[in-house]
């Protein structure tokens, strides 16, 4: 791909109908739960991009047979039962954050030695909460680089893991990875979560996949805190049997989101194909959202309509997008054109994502004339409409800022997004899509 893309001016009217890649989040959880079933699982809808292509390669580097059709967007795994066929291996999961955690924490539960290399963005991304929690329960690590970070050396051997705590501050996928590969304990496992995202979306996606695949789940337990039973505590049984021959795959409401904020921007109808209501995804909190600023949902048997027909401008609101916080960009690339000043809060987190996105979205909008400032109190941003001068958008290679950074340029024609490239995470042919849209103008 071009080293930048320049976004046209774009003002249709007329229905806007698109297709987006499965959902990543599903997508990888999938990979996982097919790869320690006892089934062969047929996965339908696949999202196939940087970040799943990552964690095909890696469990294909672990001697799981895997059968890629990716015109049909299918992979076929035959589970294993919790082995790993090959115990002694090296995998890189590039910059894939699910890869990197879902995978070290089933190899370290399911035993073995193991080089795990990555990209030098995943390296700087936080790990040093889960590794800390293997290390408790005996899984020994050497640190290639920095401690605490990929790469490393794993060595795991008589492990006590039948009791943890994490903290999902940082990122909930520790939880969810450890949720996921706890049923690998002969003893079974009980985790207790902290911090703030104990029952966030994510950690609900995984419960109920998890489910899906027969994994049986108690929550809570005897733990008294404050009068009431303890939050955040679930208990999996262990040597259990489970698995499914076939799972559909959601389309990825993360990448859908993009185009349903044009119905907001632009005052018109989007469909975005197979997406409907109740989703597993987080993200639909997002397309909810929408609906705040004058929008309204249909679902259809063909997908989910977010219809703006008739909307000529929005409001600013406050909203607290720690559930959804893969939005926020997006969400502060609608508030420039805003009736009046937008605040997000509870969003710290999201400064230890693919990039500092906090002071990303912060740069790029100043960039560009628009007046925002952080507002540290509440972990959040706010941002005052206005509009915006031409400016070439700095991506960081972060795929969130590229995609949700080419909306203020769809409104303004005078956007230059660098490295579109880095979309290929999760959304490769999303600049495909979009040049689709102005072809129907």
């Amino acid at each position: 791909m071009e080293q930048y893309y320049e976004v046209r001016k774009w003002n249709r009217k007329n229905p806007v109908r698109v297709t987006v890649p499965g959902s990543k989040s599903i997508t990888n959880r999938a990979l996982m739960l097919a790869a320690i079933s006892e089934k062969t699982c047929v996965l339908d809808g696949v999202l196939f991009s940087d970040d799943s292509r990552a964690f095909l390669s890696c469990l294909t580097e672990l001697g799981f047979h895997v059968v890629v059709e990716e015109e049909k967007k299918r992979v076929t795994i035959k589970g294993e039962g919790g082995k790993i066929p090959n115990q002694s291996a090296v995998i890189n999961v590039r910059s894939a954050g699910t890869a990197a955690r879902f995978l070290t924490v089933m190899l370290a539960l399911a035993g073995g030695d193991y080089e795990l290399q990555s990209s030098a963005q995943m390296a700087k991304r936080p790990m040093q909460p889960l590794l800390s929690v293997l290390e408790q329960g005996g899984v020994s690590f050497e640190y290639l680089g920095e401690e605490g970070h990929f790469p490393f050396r794993m060595h795991a051997h008589e492990l006590h893991l039948e009791q943890v705590e994490i903290d999902t501050s940082l990122s909930s996928q520790f939880a969810s990875a450890l949720l996921m590969a706890g049923c690998l304990l002969p003893a079974g496992f009980r985790l207790r979560m902290t911090g703030s995202r104990t029952a966030g979306s994510y950690i609900r996606m995984t419960l109920t996949m998890m489910k899906q695949f027969g994994i049986a789940v108690k929550e809570g337990d005897a733990e008294i805190q404050d009068g009431k039973p303890a939050a955040g505590v679930y208990n999996i049984p262990g040597k259990q049997r489970f698995g499914l021959e076939h799972y559909l795959v959601e389309p990825d409401l993360s990448g859908a989101a993009y185009f349903y904020s044009l119905a907001v921007l632009f005052g018109t109808d989007v469909l975005v194909y197979g997406v409907h209501r109740p989703s597993l995804q987080g993200d639909m909190r997002y397309v909810e959202l929408l609906t705040k600023l004058g929008a309204r949902m249909e679902d259809t048997e063909e997908g989910l309509w977010l219809r703006g027909s008739g909307l000529t401008h929005y409001p600013g609101i406050r909203v607290d997008m720690k559930d959804f916080s893969d939005q926020t960009m997006t969400f502060a690339a609608v508030s420039v054109f805003a009736d009046s000043v937008t605040e997000i809060v509870n969003i710290g987190h999201i400064r230890f994502q693919e990039s500092d996105r906090m002071s990303a979205i912060l740069t790029e909008l100043t960039r560009m004339g628009i007046r925002c400032e952080e507002m540290k109190a509440e972990e959040g941003i706010r941002i005052y409409p206005g509009e915006p001068g031409a400016a070439r958008i700095q991506t960081y290679e972060d795929h969130r800022m590229a995609m949700a950074f080419t909306l203020i340029g769809m409104r303004t024609g005078t956007m230059v997004i660098d490295n579109p490239g880095c979309c290929a995470k999760t959304f490769e042919n999303y600049f495909d899509v979009i040049d689709s849209l102005y072809e129907t103008f």
